[in-house]
């Protein structure tokens, strides 16, 4: 009789399921490209960004491949520091959104009682002002710059982890693995981060792609309206507004910075999906048992 294979580690599982999405693999690929492009721009960039050393508004060529500004600076080099900007927001701005809504939602979800009261009260609050508006007023208060920027959009996204943290942790801590971790004596905070937490850490790795995503169209949207990273660094966002006067003198002025902007949004909606489906959308269910 031929011995029953045994099954797949949940790991290998789920990346095999993201392997089978091509849309998903494509977005990772193109993520990745993002990636290497914004950490070598000083030596891909054919230009330094501020370098204003050409006409003014140049169109396509082959010195300068995607023209140049109303200043004479090249849009290509302006473009890949640009991704660098862009990456930074989102990826610090989901990081930062997580660093403080999973603990939160961890510490409610577990606890219970007045702890989960006082935690969600205060999610409530920042939930009644909506994330764009509670940005310009961080930026406003704080002025713009790419750590106020993170910082803004970061807190924003807060309620999100938070919530998304305590409803998985409500669902894992009545588990028989959890319950048998109190039952040998672990001290709460012992049980919360070895045993619960790895456990809700799937739809946290979802929830950091989508913030992520959301980040680079508000710190876009923010450069839009002048309260980006301030020239002469280069940004997506600061481009398209400047752009604008010149909307029928040089069209293509803004159309690269704008394409980037969807490509990168597209590559990030597209890892998302491909995790949803990989991981599974419960709260935990694609977690399988709890670790001891």
């Amino acid at each position: 009789m031929t011995p029953r294979r045994p099954p797949a580690r949940p790991r290998f599982a789920a990346l095999r399921r993201y392997a089978g999405s091509r849309s998903a693999v494509i977005g990772a690929a193109g993520l990745l490209l993002l990636v290497v492009v914004a950490a070598l721009a000083p030596w891909v960039a054919p230009f330094h960004p501020d370098a204003q050393g050409a006409d003014n508004l140049l169109g396509p060529s082959l010195s300068h491949p995607l023209g140049t500004d109303e200043l004479g600076r090249d849009i290509a080099s302006r473009v890949l520091y640009g991704a660098r900007g862009s990456l930074l927001v989102g990826v610090g701005a989901a990081a930062l959104g997580a660093l403080i809504g999973v603990p939160l939602g961890l510490l409610a979800g577990y606890l219970g009682r007045w702890v989960d009261a006082v935690a969600m009260r205060l999610v409530d609050l920042l939930l009644a002002v909506p994330g764009v508006l509670l940005a310009l007023v961080v930026v406003a208060l704080l002025g713009p710059g790419r750590t106020n920027l993170i910082l803004a959009i970061g807190i924003g996204a807060v309620p999100e982890f938070a919530r998304l943290t305590r409803a998985a942790t409500l669902e894992i801590r009545e588990r028989d693995f959890v319950v048998a971790a109190r039952g040998m004596g672990a001290p709460a905070p012992d049980v919360m981060v070895r045993t619960v937490l790895p456990n809700v850490l799937n739809p946290v790795l979802i929830q950091l792609v989508v913030t992520a995503s959301l980040a680079v169209v508000t710190e876009a949207g923010l450069s839009l309206l002048g309260l980006g990273n301030p020239p002469p660094a280069a940004s997506w966002g600061g481009m398209l507004q400047a752009a604008r006067a010149y909307l029928y003198q040089s069209p293509w002025y803004g159309v690269f910075p704008g394409l980037c902007l969807v490509f990168t949004v597209f590559c990030l909606d597209r890892v998302g999906s491909g995790l949803r489906r990989a991981l599974g959308t419960g709260s935990a269910s694609g977690a399988g048992e709890g670790t001891l």
